[in-house]
C-alpha cells in the first residue's frame, strides 16, 4: 500500500482550499486500490506552534530529519516523512501560506536542512504538490510566486521533485452571500462570474494532480 499525505492548511473546512483537496483525493484513490490517502486539517488540530529553535535535530548524532517537539503537529510531521506522495493545501492570506501551514512548513523543513553542508534532505524521496486557493486575480500571482519560491523550492530539492505539480485556484468566492458583508470593493459579481468560468477545470485540475501523484507513488522503487 501507497501512502499519500494531504496537509489542508485552510481555516474553513467546507470552502474552496477543502473542495480542492477533496478533487485531489478523489483523483489520487481512483487510481488503484493500493493507494491509501490520509489528509490532516491543520485547524482542527490542538494549539501546536512554529519552530522554536531549540536545535535538537541538529545534536550531533542525533539527527533523525524529524522535529524533536512533541505536540499535537508530531504525528503530522512524521507522516509526511514517511508518506509516498505529500500534498500541502492552503490558502493564500497576504502572499503567504496560512499561519497554520508556515508553521507545519518550518517544523518539516528545518530538520532536512544540514547546517554542515547547507543541503536540504529528506529522509525519503517522494513526489509533491501545492494547492493554492486565493482572492488575488491571476495577474498577481508572478509576485506572489517571489514570495513563496524559497520556501517551494527548498521543500521540492528535499524531496527529489523537480517539478511538483501546482494547482492554483484564482479570484475564488468567498463567502456564499456577499450581501451581509462590506466587500464591496472586492466587485463580488467578477468573482462570481470567475467562479462560473473557471471552478470547474480548478477541481479538474486537483483531480488529475491527485491521479498524477498517485501513478509516480506506484511507479516508485517499493
Amino acid at each position: 500500500m501507497k501512502k499519500i499525505l494531504i496537509v489542508d492548511g485552510g481555516p474553513r473546512r467546507n470552502m474552496n482550499t477543502a473542495a480542492l483537496c477533496d478533487a485531489f483525493e478523489e483523483g489520487a484513490r481512483g487510481v488503484s486500490p493500493e493507494i491509501g490517502v490520509e489528509r490532516v486539517r491543520l485547524y482542527d488540530l490542538p494549539p501546536f506552534r512554529g519552530c522554536i529553535s531549540c536545535l535538537a535535530c541538529k545534536l550531533k548524532g542525533r539527527e533523525t530529519g524529524l522535529c524533536a517537539v512533541r505536540d499535537s503537529l508530531a504525528d503530522t510531521l512524521r507522516a509526511a516523512n514517511g508518506a509516498d506522495g505529500l500534498a500541502i493545501a492552503s490558502p493564500i492570506y497576504f502572499s503567504e501560506w496560512t499561519a497554520m501551514t508556515r508553521a507545519f512548513l518550518e517544523r518539516l523543513v528545518f530538520p532536512w536542512l544540514s547546517y554542515e553542508t547547507f543541503s536540504c534532505s529528506a529522509p525519503k524521496k517522494m513526489p509533491l504538490a501545492w494547492i493554492y486557493t486565493m482572492n488575488a486575480p491571476e495577474s498577481m500571482m508572478p509576485g506572489i510566486r517571489q514570495h513563496l519560491s524559497i520556501l517551494e523550492g527548498a521543500v521540492a530539492r528535499a524531496l527529489g521533485d523537480p517539478a511538483p505539480a501546482f494547482v492554483e485556484a484564482h479570484s475564488t468566492v468567498q463567502v456564499k452571500d456577499y450581501s451581509r458583508y462590506a466587500m464591496d470593493g472586492l466587485d463580488p459579481a467578477a468573482h462570481l462570474a470567475w467562479r462560473e468560468a473557471h471552478w470547474d477545470a480548478d477541481l479538474a485540475a486537483a483531480r488529475a494532480a491527485g491521479r498524477a501523484m498517485a501513478e509516480k507513488a506506484l511507479a516508485a522503487k517499493r
